[in-house]
């Protein structure tokens, strides 16, 4: 029987270990000069990207990014919803040791001392800096973004955030409305801004007072959009999202073309991803709240100076800004990418390793009396990879790579709440394994008192071969007949 909050490594040990885990004890510190660290964590950002070969999307900037970085195309979330997710990789740890599925508790006090990957920063001679949505705000961030444990200075919100429901989309009648998804005048928008544009002018400045100090500096800055916080007609929804996305790209080509500017993008790694993916149609949703790649695979990317591209000669600029809606020009390819499954609680050792920090150990089984350790394998092997004499394209081991995603319901069929269950409620707990051939997923009986999951006791089933399904349309957990799942 599982230990409470372990499911998903009891879930590993009855799928038999199908892959084995292996990570070198080797794969400890770099020798390296400390680089500064600039994380940039987009909210609800699917992979719609040109660098993931998505044709529609019109990102160069973050493309440009790509170019000069590693990018891992399987990189999947722990779990499709925002709080949940941010609390998992920037502890480390996956929802079970959280012991966060919803938005209202605070894992500090509900489930462990845990230590965050900006406080392990801070706590190495870092200045840690947070700006627009890096935790999730509320209870689950104990109202305060983490502070003052994860940062050096309070964390900033743009003023502007406090309007995202106002009167601000113009309609045909020529009245403001609040209800609908549109282009704005920014001239419409209370405080003449944007919180993401807000965001970005507030990180650059940061960088600039960076610019001279003695210090390292940690600078995590979250995106609001695509995220979509309104309700609005199916039909526009694609097309919204793709500028949305487009209009998140402008942002970060500002910021990246700030780093320039400053001439630190020579010794600052970038990593750019998001907490989850968002469904565009794919099984008849329109937002996320499942196991699918289509909610849980992200983008993730890794840019270090030296290392995943050569050094900029003097005067030459890695991230010249570009318009996204300039005539079309050639679409930039990354750099080098990863195919193999990985997760985003690998961000804190792959983080800890690229900096020269010594990589936290993994955790023991339990480990909610352990604060400093992380549950995630460091992708540290991949950048050894990229330094020796290797093809351009794809890199890639073994068929070892696992990635585990869980999504919590209150029941089999349908509720009110199927999607974002209060923990009370949860009944049901959906545990999910992505290999490079396949996505397997178990619904099994959850008791949310004990945080224990009873494998014993199966409701549903899915297995899709991703290679004949990409989409994972057919379920053939049962043979030919599928099978059911809670909400579908």
């Amino acid at each position: 029987m599982p230990l409470p909050g372990q499911g998903l490594l009891w879930f590993g040990v009855v799928l038999g270990s199908i892959y084995a885990s292996r990570e070198s004890a080797t794969q400890g510190n770099w020798t390296t000069d400390a680089l500064n660290v600039l994380l940039i964590i987009v909210d609800d950002l699917r992979p719609s990207l040109g660098c993931y070969g998505d044709r529609l999307a019109k990102s160069p900037n973050i493309d440009q990014l790509a170019s000069h970085s590693l990018l891992f195309y399987n990189a999947f979330a722990q779990q499709a919803v925002c709080a949940p997710s941010r609390v998992s990789f920037l502890t480390g740890r996956r929802p079970d040791t959280t012991r966060l599925y919803d938005f209202n508790s605070y894992w500090r006090v509900h489930a462990g001392n845990f230590s965050t990957i900006p406080q392990y920063f801070k706590e190495n001679g870092y200045v840690t800096m947070s700006v627009g949505k890096v935790f999730h705000p509320g209870i689950s961030s104990n109202h305060s973004d983490d502070s003052p444990y994860s940062w050096s200075v309070p964390p900033y919100h743009p003023s502007s955030e406090k309007y995202e429901n106002t009167k601000t989309c113009r309609g045909p009648d020529g009245e403001l409305h609040a209800n609908l998804l549109c282009p704005v005048d920014v001239a419409d928008v209370p405080e003449g801004t944007l919180p993401d544009k807000q965001s970005t002018e507030q990180a650059i400045q940061l960088l600039t007072k960076m610019k001279t100090s003695a210090e390292p500096f940690f600078l995590a800055v979250g995106y609001h959009k695509p995220h979509i916080p309104f309700r609005y007609p199916k039909r526009k929804i694609r097309q919204s999202y793709f500028a949305s996305v487009s209009y998140m790209d402008t942002q970060v080509g500002r910021l990246l073309s700030a780093l320039d500017d400053l001439q630190l993008a020579t010794g600052t790694m970038v990593v750019l991803t998001s907490d989850h993916g968002w469904s565009l149609g794919e099984h008849g949703e329109w937002a996320k709240y499942s196991n699918f790649d289509v909610s849980t695979r992200v983008p993730l990317m890794f840019y270090v100076p030296g290392r995943t591209a050569p050094l900029p000669e003097a005067g030459q600029r890695l991230f010249p800004y570009v318009d996204p809606f300039a005539p079309a020009s050639e679409l930039l390819e990354p750099g080098q990418s990863v195919l193999d499954p990985v997760e985003l609680v690998a961000l804190f050792p792959t983080l800890a390793g690229l900096a020269g920090l010594h990589v936290p150990p993994l955790c023991p089984v339990p480990s909610f009396h352990v604060e400093l350790c992380r549950e995630g394998q460091s992708l540290l092997k991949y950048f050894r990879s990229s330094s020796v004499e290797v093809e351009p394209g794809l890199l890639g081991g073994p068929r070892e790579s696992i990635a585990y995603s869980q999504y919590p319901r209150p029941a089999d069929s349908p509720q009110w709440n199927s999607d974002k269950p209060s923990l009370k409620d949860i009944k049901v707990m959906g545990y999910s394994i992505r290999t490079i051939d396949y996505r397997y997923t178990v619904w099994v009986s959850f008791d949310p008192r004990e945080f224990l999951a009873n494998f014993s006791e199966v409701h549903a089933g899915e297995l899709y071969f991703v290679d004949s399904d990409p989409w994972q349309d057919h379920n053939v957990y049962n043979g030919s007949q599928g099978g059911p799942s809670p909400r579908h």
